[in-house]
């Protein structure tokens, strides 16, 4: 019987209605996928947006169509491979993951939330993303539009706190279907939701399945009153020394020389200090005679 009430389970119905009408045809979505091919495009789409992820993931799978492949593979081909997709640290981790998959579970994704969670990399949201979309267990998914999906339809407010918080769980954990495979559903469903139609800056209320019982549509719409949020910035910062340094290394097969990533970048303490967290992170290899490299 379906829910008219303001409470979450009055959401599910109409949401999963309208996800399978509406949904984006994506690769990790199809039902041959696997949970590998989910668990490189969760890698892949932190903080990067899907049309920046397809080419890269489709190129990705192409070459390592199992962690044992990408295992084999010396750990700065995941880099290179990486490309413009950013924060490359998450290249270097689904290459240690990937080895970790080889050596505790044969190769293959584990399917137990904890066993996820122990691998290199991954987090509370990717355990459960993964346990849900690629074996369709009952778990809170809580990304960045489904935060603000559950903030605007049952708190009434515009948006979520900036960071996540345990109060952002617990709701999600509330509003969770019984049923495991309804609730695998609703975690892809709400966050199709928030990324199509509840966005952050223009959200399309009237094409929303759950406006009439929108907390945020019923209290007039308020504006956010909470703290400034800032956009990111990219020109000019450590981030585009980073990258610009890492694309002269991937771009090279051999070690390149220090004057090479000299001319990259204009700004000598900038250019030194992003180098230097380069070699931090693990995602540069110095070596002799002011040499570097990607990692092998």
């Amino acid at each position: 019987m379906l829910d008219h009430s303001g409470s979450p389970s009055a959401l599910h119905y109409p949401v999963l209605t309208w996800y399978d009408v509406n949904k984006r045809v994506l690769p990790w979505r199809e039902p041959g996928a696997g949970a590998w091919a989910v668990m490189v495009s969760e890698f892949m789409l932190q903080q990067t947006p899907v049309n920046r992820v397809l080419p890269a993931y489709q190129r990705w799978l192409e070459r390592w169509p199992t962690p044992a492949d990408l295992a084999a593979e010396a750990p700065g081909e995941a880099v290179r491979a990486w490309d413009r997709l950013g924060y490359p640290r998450r290249a270097l981790r689904l290459h240690a993951a990937a080895q970790a998959i080889v050596e505790r579970h044969g190769g293959e994704v584990p399917d137990d939330h904890a066993a996820l969670l122990a691998l290199p990399g991954v987090g509370t949201y990717t355990a459960a993303a993964i346990a849900s979309f690629a074996f369709g267990q009952r778990h809170a998914v809580v990304d960045t539009n489904v935060r603000r999906v559950l903030a605007r339809s049952l708190t009434g407010v515009a948006q979520p706190s900036i960071s996540p918080t345990a109060a952002d769980q617990r709701l999600a954990v509330s509003a969770l279907p019984d049923d495991e495979s309804t609730a695998a559903r609703w975690a892809v469903a709400s966050m199709e939701l928030g990324a199509l139609v509840c966005t952050a800056r223009t959200p399309h209320c009237a094409d929303c399945p759950i406006q009439s019982r929108c907390a945020w549509v019923l209290a007039g719409s308020p504006p956010y009153d909470g703290p400034p949020r800032k956009g990111q910035t990219y020109e000019g910062t450590d981030r585009q020394a980073r990258g610009r340094l890492l694309a002269v290394l991937r771009n090279a097969s051999a070690p390149v020389p220090k004057q090479a990533l000299d001319a990259c970048w204009p700004d000598a303490v900038q250019r030194e200090r992003a180098l230097d967290g380069l070699v931090a992170d693990g995602l540069v290899e110095p070596l002799a005679h002011s040499n570097y490299r990607l990692p092998t």
